[in-house]
Protein backbone atom coordinates (compact mmCIF):
# COMPACT_ATOMS: atom_id res chain seq x y z
CA UNK A 1 0.00 0.00 0.00
CA UNK A 2 2.64 2.17 0.89
CA UNK A 3 4.43 1.71 -2.51
CA UNK A 4 1.23 2.39 -4.29
CA UNK A 5 0.68 5.39 -2.30
CA UNK A 6 4.35 6.70 -3.29
CA UNK A 7 3.24 6.00 -6.92
CA UNK A 8 0.50 7.97 -7.16
CA UNK A 9 1.76 10.75 -5.68
CA UNK A 10 4.55 10.96 -8.52
CA UNK A 11 1.74 10.58 -11.08
CA UNK A 12 0.00 13.58 -10.00
CA UNK A 13 3.18 15.71 -9.36
CA UNK A 14 4.36 14.86 -12.98
CA UNK A 15 0.17 15.51 -14.65
CA UNK A 16 0.88 19.24 -12.62
CA UNK A 17 4.13 19.86 -14.30
CA UNK A 18 2.56 18.89 -17.55
CA UNK A 19 -0.32 20.97 -17.58
CA UNK A 20 1.85 23.95 -15.98
CA UNK A 21 4.24 23.81 -19.28
CA UNK A 22 1.21 22.93 -21.62
CA UNK A 23 -0.06 26.11 -20.41
CA UNK A 24 3.05 27.96 -21.59
CA UNK A 25 2.87 26.78 -24.85
CA UNK A 26 -0.57 27.53 -25.29
CA UNK A 27 0.35 31.37 -24.44
CA UNK A 28 -0.81 34.05 -26.84
CA UNK A 29 1.26 35.33 -29.47
CA UNK A 30 2.39 38.65 -27.46
CA UNK A 31 4.12 36.56 -24.94
CA UNK A 32 6.42 34.24 -27.28
CA UNK A 33 9.21 36.26 -29.22
CA UNK A 34 8.53 34.70 -32.64
CA UNK A 35 5.32 35.40 -32.56
CA UNK A 36 5.51 37.97 -34.83
CA UNK A 37 7.50 36.54 -36.92
CA UNK A 38 4.38 33.87 -37.27
CA UNK A 39 2.65 36.37 -38.78
CA UNK A 40 4.36 35.86 -41.74
CA UNK A 41 3.25 32.83 -43.30
CA UNK A 42 4.95 30.69 -46.42
CA UNK A 43 2.70 29.18 -48.93
CA UNK A 44 2.71 25.74 -50.45
CA UNK A 45 3.83 27.30 -54.20
CA UNK A 46 6.55 29.06 -52.52
CA UNK A 47 4.92 32.69 -51.93
CA UNK A 48 4.92 34.56 -48.58
CA UNK A 49 1.60 35.98 -46.83
CA UNK A 50 2.34 39.04 -44.65
CA UNK A 51 -0.47 40.53 -42.13
CA UNK A 52 -0.46 44.28 -42.79
CA UNK A 53 1.07 44.99 -39.26
CA UNK A 54 4.34 42.81 -40.10
CA UNK A 55 4.37 44.95 -43.48
CA UNK A 56 4.04 47.97 -41.26
CA UNK A 57 6.63 46.89 -38.76
CA UNK A 58 8.98 46.33 -41.18
CA UNK A 59 8.45 48.94 -43.76
CA UNK A 60 7.80 46.91 -47.15
CA UNK A 61 8.30 49.02 -50.05
CA UNK A 62 7.44 48.46 -53.43
CA UNK A 63 8.91 49.64 -56.59
CA UNK A 64 7.55 49.27 -60.13
CA UNK A 65 9.60 47.43 -63.05
CA UNK A 66 10.18 49.57 -65.99
CA UNK A 67 11.97 50.60 -69.03
CA UNK A 68 15.00 52.69 -68.40
CA UNK A 69 18.18 53.65 -70.53
CA UNK A 70 20.99 50.72 -69.79
CA UNK A 71 24.31 52.10 -68.94
CA UNK A 72 27.38 50.30 -69.15
CA UNK A 73 30.53 51.00 -66.21
CA UNK A 74 34.49 51.89 -66.83
CA UNK A 75 35.82 50.57 -64.27
CA UNK A 76 39.63 51.81 -62.73
CA UNK A 77 41.10 51.02 -59.09
CA UNK A 78 43.13 53.36 -57.30
CA UNK A 79 43.27 55.38 -53.84
CA UNK A 80 42.14 58.28 -52.00
CA UNK A 81 44.87 61.21 -51.63
CA UNK A 82 44.59 64.47 -50.37
CA UNK A 83 43.20 67.46 -52.63
CA UNK A 84 47.12 68.89 -53.24
CA UNK A 85 45.42 72.33 -53.98
CA UNK A 86 43.96 72.36 -50.34
CA UNK A 87 47.24 71.18 -48.53
CA UNK A 88 49.28 73.60 -46.52
CA UNK A 89 52.98 72.09 -45.83
CA UNK A 90 53.68 74.89 -43.17
CA UNK A 91 57.51 75.80 -42.52
CA UNK A 92 59.02 78.37 -40.20
CA UNK A 93 59.45 81.75 -42.05
CA UNK A 94 63.02 81.66 -40.65
CA UNK A 95 65.98 80.45 -38.39
CA UNK A 96 64.29 79.93 -34.60
CA UNK A 97 63.85 77.62 -31.93
CA UNK A 98 60.31 76.01 -31.49
CA UNK A 99 58.51 76.78 -27.81
CA UNK A 100 55.34 75.89 -28.06
CA UNK A 101 53.30 73.33 -29.98
CA UNK A 102 49.48 73.50 -29.70
CA UNK A 103 48.39 70.68 -32.33
CA UNK A 104 48.96 66.87 -32.11
CA UNK A 105 48.66 64.24 -35.48
CA UNK A 106 45.00 63.80 -36.43
CA UNK A 107 44.12 67.13 -34.90
CA UNK A 108 41.07 68.85 -37.13
CA UNK A 109 41.68 72.70 -36.92
CA UNK A 110 39.92 75.42 -37.89
CA UNK A 111 41.64 78.57 -40.59
CA UNK A 112 43.40 80.33 -38.42
CA UNK A 113 44.05 78.67 -35.52
CA UNK A 114 47.27 78.61 -34.11
CA UNK A 115 49.56 75.59 -34.64
CA UNK A 116 52.97 76.55 -32.88
CA UNK A 117 54.61 78.82 -31.54
CA UNK A 118 59.01 79.74 -32.70
CA UNK A 119 61.94 82.15 -31.61
CA UNK A 120 62.76 83.88 -34.28
CA UNK A 121 66.07 84.62 -34.95
CA UNK A 122 65.94 87.01 -37.85
CA UNK A 123 62.29 88.47 -36.55
CA UNK A 124 64.67 89.49 -33.44
CA UNK A 125 67.16 90.90 -35.91
CA UNK A 126 64.76 93.03 -38.10
CA UNK A 127 62.98 94.46 -34.62
CA UNK A 128 66.51 95.34 -33.52
CA UNK A 129 67.18 97.12 -37.45
CA UNK A 130 63.46 98.29 -36.93
CA UNK A 131 64.21 100.10 -33.49
CA UNK A 132 67.70 101.25 -34.56
CA UNK A 133 66.14 103.00 -37.54
CA UNK A 134 63.20 104.61 -35.15
CA UNK A 135 66.25 106.17 -32.88
CA UNK A 136 68.13 107.49 -36.02
CA UNK A 137 64.55 108.84 -37.67
CA UNK A 138 63.89 110.75 -34.20
CA UNK A 139 67.62 112.26 -34.18
CA UNK A 140 66.97 113.22 -37.52
CA UNK A 141 63.64 114.98 -37.24
CA UNK A 142 64.98 116.78 -34.05
CA UNK A 143 68.20 118.04 -36.20
CA UNK A 144 65.75 119.19 -38.64
CA UNK A 145 63.17 120.79 -36.13
CA UNK A 146 66.82 122.47 -34.24
CA UNK A 147 67.98 123.38 -38.23
CA UNK A 148 63.87 124.91 -39.25
CA UNK A 149 64.19 126.94 -35.70
CA UNK A 150 67.88 128.82 -37.01
CA UNK A 151 66.23 128.99 -40.21
CA UNK A 152 63.26 131.08 -38.67
CA UNK A 153 65.67 133.59 -36.73
CA UNK A 154 67.96 134.09 -39.65
CA UNK A 155 64.90 135.39 -41.66
CA UNK A 156 64.12 137.52 -38.93
CA UNK A 157 67.47 139.11 -38.47
CA UNK A 158 67.73 139.23 -42.00
CA UNK A 159 65.04 141.72 -41.44
CA UNK A 160 66.27 143.99 -38.86
CA UNK A 161 69.66 144.13 -41.11
CA UNK A 162 71.35 141.93 -38.43
CA UNK A 163 73.00 139.45 -40.76
CA UNK A 164 74.02 139.14 -44.18
CA UNK A 165 71.74 137.65 -46.23
CA UNK A 166 74.49 134.78 -47.21
CA UNK A 167 74.05 133.43 -43.56
CA UNK A 168 69.86 133.32 -44.19
CA UNK A 169 71.34 130.93 -46.86
CA UNK A 170 73.72 129.42 -45.33
CA UNK A 171 71.42 127.90 -42.62
CA UNK A 172 68.58 127.24 -45.13
CA UNK A 173 70.22 124.85 -46.86
CA UNK A 174 71.07 123.08 -43.95
CA UNK A 175 67.47 123.10 -43.25
CA UNK A 176 67.13 121.73 -46.55
CA UNK A 177 69.82 118.90 -45.80
CA UNK A 178 68.41 117.69 -42.57
CA UNK A 179 64.63 117.62 -44.25
CA UNK A 180 66.64 115.31 -46.71
CA UNK A 181 68.25 113.33 -43.88
CA UNK A 182 65.00 112.74 -42.13
CA UNK A 183 63.29 111.21 -45.26
CA UNK A 184 66.33 109.34 -45.78
CA UNK A 185 66.09 107.61 -42.27
CA UNK A 186 62.00 107.01 -42.97
CA UNK A 187 62.79 105.12 -45.88
CA UNK A 188 65.30 103.09 -43.85
CA UNK A 189 62.76 102.20 -41.54
CA UNK A 190 60.27 101.66 -43.82
CA UNK A 191 62.29 99.39 -45.49
CA UNK A 192 62.60 96.88 -42.42
CA UNK A 193 58.77 97.83 -41.49
CA UNK A 194 58.53 95.66 -44.73
CA UNK A 195 60.11 92.84 -43.34
CA UNK A 196 58.65 92.57 -40.71
CA UNK A 197 55.17 92.39 -42.09
CA UNK A 198 56.85 89.38 -44.41
CA UNK A 199 57.56 87.76 -40.70
CA UNK A 200 53.72 87.99 -40.09
CA UNK A 201 53.38 90.95 -37.64
CA UNK A 202 50.56 93.42 -38.21
CA UNK A 203 50.55 97.23 -38.18
CA UNK A 204 49.65 96.98 -34.73
CA UNK A 205 51.95 95.27 -33.53
CA UNK A 206 55.13 97.27 -35.39
CA UNK A 207 53.44 100.83 -33.89
CA UNK A 208 54.16 99.38 -30.19
CA UNK A 209 57.78 98.95 -30.92
CA UNK A 210 59.46 102.03 -29.48
CA UNK A 211 63.50 102.54 -28.55
CA UNK A 212 62.02 103.95 -25.52
CA UNK A 213 60.89 100.54 -23.97
CA UNK A 214 62.78 97.73 -22.23
CA UNK A 215 64.82 95.18 -24.01
CA UNK A 216 62.26 92.38 -22.56
CA UNK A 217 59.23 93.58 -24.30
CA UNK A 218 61.16 93.63 -27.45
CA UNK A 219 62.33 90.26 -27.00
CA UNK A 220 58.96 88.66 -26.54
CA UNK A 221 57.72 89.97 -29.85
CA UNK A 222 60.37 88.44 -31.83
CA UNK A 223 58.29 85.03 -31.30
CA UNK A 224 56.44 84.39 -34.35
CA UNK A 225 53.22 82.21 -34.87
CA UNK A 226 52.26 79.49 -37.17
CA UNK A 227 48.60 79.25 -38.19
CA UNK A 228 46.39 76.72 -40.16
CA UNK A 229 45.41 78.41 -43.44
CA UNK A 230 42.34 76.90 -43.52
CA UNK A 231 40.01 74.08 -42.05
CA UNK A 232 41.27 71.24 -42.05
CA UNK A 233 43.16 67.50 -40.68
CA UNK A 234 46.90 67.57 -39.44
CA UNK A 235 48.59 64.99 -41.40
CA UNK A 236 51.86 65.14 -40.55
CA UNK A 237 53.75 66.76 -37.83
CA UNK A 238 57.12 67.43 -37.12
CA UNK A 239 58.09 69.84 -34.48
CA UNK A 240 58.76 69.31 -30.97
CA UNK A 241 59.43 71.75 -27.90
CA UNK A 242 63.13 73.52 -27.67
CA UNK A 243 64.27 71.80 -31.12
CA UNK A 244 66.01 74.23 -33.87
CA UNK A 245 64.90 74.72 -36.90
CA UNK A 246 65.48 76.34 -40.39
CA UNK A 247 63.20 77.06 -43.72
CA UNK A 248 63.83 73.95 -45.71
CA UNK A 249 61.42 71.15 -43.63
CA UNK A 250 57.59 71.47 -43.30
CA UNK A 251 56.81 71.59 -39.49
CA UNK A 252 53.00 70.50 -39.59
CA UNK A 253 51.02 69.57 -42.88
CA UNK A 254 47.15 70.89 -43.32
CA UNK A 255 44.96 69.02 -45.38
CA UNK A 256 41.20 70.01 -46.17
CA UNK A 257 39.66 66.67 -46.55
CA UNK A 258 36.46 67.72 -46.87
CA UNK A 259 37.01 67.42 -50.72
CA UNK A 260 39.70 64.46 -52.29
CA UNK A 261 41.09 63.35 -54.87
CA UNK A 262 40.53 59.50 -56.13
CA UNK A 263 43.48 58.59 -58.23
CA UNK A 264 43.28 55.59 -60.54
CA UNK A 265 44.54 53.71 -63.61
CA UNK A 266 42.09 53.52 -66.73
CA UNK A 267 43.38 51.17 -69.39
CA UNK A 268 44.18 51.82 -73.13
CA UNK A 269 40.68 50.26 -74.41
CA UNK A 270 38.31 52.36 -71.91
CA UNK A 271 40.81 55.75 -72.33
CA UNK A 272 38.50 57.40 -75.29
CA UNK A 273 35.24 57.06 -72.70
CA UNK A 274 36.58 59.23 -70.31
CA UNK A 275 36.67 62.80 -70.69
CA UNK A 276 36.67 65.79 -68.17
CA UNK A 277 33.53 67.04 -66.32
CA UNK A 278 32.42 63.36 -66.64
CA UNK A 279 30.35 62.31 -63.51
CA UNK A 280 31.54 59.22 -61.58
CA UNK A 281 30.70 56.81 -58.20
CA UNK A 282 33.47 55.83 -56.13
CA UNK A 283 33.23 52.73 -53.63
CA UNK A 284 35.61 51.76 -51.05
CA UNK A 285 35.35 48.36 -48.64
CA UNK A 286 34.88 50.09 -45.39
CA UNK A 287 31.40 51.10 -46.87
CA UNK A 288 29.46 48.47 -48.69
CA UNK A 289 26.42 49.04 -50.88
CA UNK A 290 27.58 53.09 -50.48
CA UNK A 291 28.36 54.96 -53.85
CA UNK A 292 29.99 58.58 -53.03
CA UNK A 293 29.77 60.79 -56.02
CA UNK A 294 32.59 62.20 -57.74
CA UNK A 295 33.83 64.20 -61.31
CA UNK A 296 36.47 63.53 -63.49
CA UNK A 297 38.81 66.24 -63.31
CA UNK A 298 42.04 65.01 -64.70
CA UNK A 299 42.91 62.61 -67.35
CA UNK A 300 46.64 62.01 -67.74
CA UNK A 301 48.31 62.65 -71.29
CA UNK A 302 50.85 60.17 -70.37
CA UNK A 303 50.30 56.31 -70.99
CA UNK A 304 52.61 53.62 -68.33
CA UNK A 305 54.22 51.38 -70.85
CA UNK A 306 54.18 48.18 -68.72
CA UNK A 307 50.70 48.68 -67.63
CA UNK A 308 49.00 50.14 -70.53
CA UNK A 309 47.17 52.35 -68.23
CA UNK A 310 46.67 56.49 -67.43
CA UNK A 311 45.89 58.22 -64.81
CA UNK A 312 42.45 59.69 -64.29
CA UNK A 313 40.98 61.95 -61.11
CA UNK A 314 38.09 62.17 -59.70
CA UNK A 315 37.17 64.70 -57.11
CA UNK A 316 34.86 63.52 -54.49
CA UNK A 317 33.15 65.33 -51.44
CA UNK A 318 33.77 64.11 -48.54
CA UNK A 319 31.92 66.57 -45.71
CA UNK A 320 31.63 63.81 -43.36
CA UNK A 321 35.23 62.86 -43.51
CA UNK A 322 34.29 58.95 -44.16
CA UNK A 323 36.63 58.94 -47.33
CA UNK A 324 40.54 58.36 -45.43
CA UNK A 325 43.93 59.39 -46.97
CA UNK A 326 45.08 55.83 -48.62
CA UNK A 327 41.83 54.11 -48.73
CA UNK A 328 41.86 51.12 -51.64
CA UNK A 329 38.78 52.40 -53.94
CA UNK A 330 37.21 51.78 -57.62
CA UNK A 331 35.80 54.26 -59.49
CA UNK A 332 33.01 53.70 -61.91
CA UNK A 333 32.39 56.07 -64.81
CA UNK A 334 29.31 55.29 -66.34
CA UNK A 335 28.65 54.95 -70.14
CA UNK A 336 25.47 55.13 -72.09
CA UNK A 337 25.24 51.78 -74.19
CA UNK A 338 23.04 53.21 -76.47
CA UNK A 339 19.38 50.14 -75.30
CA UNK A 340 16.96 50.68 -72.94
CA UNK A 341 16.01 47.18 -70.67
CA UNK A 342 13.42 46.23 -68.06
CA UNK A 343 15.16 47.86 -64.49
CA UNK A 344 14.29 46.79 -60.83
CA UNK A 345 16.22 47.94 -57.85
CA UNK A 346 18.86 45.31 -57.02
CA UNK A 347 17.76 45.31 -53.39
CA UNK A 348 14.49 43.54 -54.81
CA UNK A 349 16.74 40.40 -55.91
CA UNK A 350 17.23 37.90 -53.46
CA UNK A 351 18.88 34.51 -54.06
CA UNK A 352 17.49 31.31 -53.10
CA UNK A 353 19.27 27.92 -53.94
CA UNK A 354 21.13 29.65 -56.46
CA UNK A 355 18.57 31.17 -57.99
CA UNK A 356 17.74 34.85 -58.71
CA UNK A 357 13.91 35.52 -57.61
CA UNK A 358 11.71 38.60 -56.57
CA UNK A 359 8.48 38.92 -54.55
CA UNK A 360 5.93 39.97 -56.53
CA UNK A 361 2.46 41.38 -54.22
CA UNK A 362 -0.61 39.50 -55.50
CA UNK A 363 -3.29 41.05 -52.77
CA UNK A 364 -5.16 40.49 -49.52
CA UNK A 365 -0.94 40.33 -47.81
CA UNK A 366 0.21 37.49 -50.65
CA UNK A 367 3.47 37.90 -52.12
CA UNK A 368 4.20 35.18 -55.20
CA UNK A 369 8.01 34.16 -55.87
CA UNK A 370 9.06 34.80 -59.29
CA UNK A 371 12.29 33.11 -60.44
CA UNK A 372 14.31 35.65 -62.81
CA UNK A 373 17.10 35.87 -65.47
CA UNK A 374 18.95 38.88 -65.05
CA UNK A 375 21.08 41.04 -67.44
CA UNK A 376 23.18 44.06 -67.29
CA UNK A 377 23.44 45.78 -64.08
CA UNK A 378 23.47 49.80 -63.79
CA UNK A 379 23.79 52.47 -61.11
CA UNK A 380 21.82 50.73 -58.38
CA UNK A 381 19.65 48.45 -60.55
CA UNK A 382 19.39 45.35 -62.56
CA UNK A 383 18.34 44.26 -65.83
CA UNK A 384 15.45 41.26 -66.16
CA UNK A 385 15.21 39.69 -69.24
CA UNK A 386 12.81 37.27 -68.16
CA UNK A 387 10.49 36.39 -64.77
CA UNK A 388 8.56 39.86 -65.18
CA UNK A 389 6.37 42.16 -67.23
CA UNK A 390 6.87 46.37 -67.27
CA UNK A 391 4.77 47.97 -64.51
CA UNK A 392 4.84 44.82 -62.21
CA UNK A 393 5.42 45.43 -58.74
CA UNK A 394 8.25 44.03 -56.67
CA UNK A 395 9.41 43.72 -53.10
CA UNK A 396 12.55 46.01 -52.44
CA UNK A 397 12.76 46.99 -48.56
CA UNK A 398 11.48 43.77 -46.50
CA UNK A 399 12.72 41.02 -49.60
CA UNK A 400 14.90 39.88 -47.02
CA UNK A 401 11.83 39.12 -44.60
CA UNK A 402 10.15 37.44 -47.56
CA UNK A 403 13.19 34.99 -48.68
CA UNK A 404 13.48 33.69 -45.19
CA UNK A 405 9.90 33.18 -44.52
CA UNK A 406 10.02 31.32 -48.05
CA UNK A 407 13.40 29.23 -47.10
CA UNK A 408 11.80 28.25 -43.49
CA UNK A 409 8.47 26.73 -45.68
CA UNK A 410 11.04 24.59 -47.51
CA UNK A 411 13.18 23.51 -44.68
CA UNK A 412 9.96 22.67 -42.91
CA UNK A 413 8.70 20.51 -45.72
CA UNK A 414 11.77 18.56 -46.11
CA UNK A 415 11.59 17.64 -42.03
CA UNK A 416 8.44 16.26 -43.19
Amino acid sequence: MKRNGLFLTAAFLAAMAAAFYAGRNTAGPESRPEAHAEEGRAEANGGVELTPEIQRQFQVRLAPAQMRPIEQTIQATGSVAANETRLAHMRALARGRIDEVSVRLGDRVRAGQRLLTYDNVELGEAIGEYLAALAELRRAGSEAEVAGRALDRARDLVKLGAVARAELQRREAEHNNALANVERHKAGAAKVEEKLHRFGMTDDEIGKLDPSKPLEYHRERSHSTLVAPFAGVITALDAVPGETVGTETALVTVADLSLVWVQADVYEKDIRAVRRGQQARVSVAAYPGRAFAGEITYLSDVLDPNTRTTKVRCEVPNPEHLLKLEMFATIEIPVAAGRYGLLIPEIAVQQIEGQPVAFVPEGQGRFARRALTLGARTGGWVEVTAGLSEGESVVTEGSFLLKSQARKSELGRHED
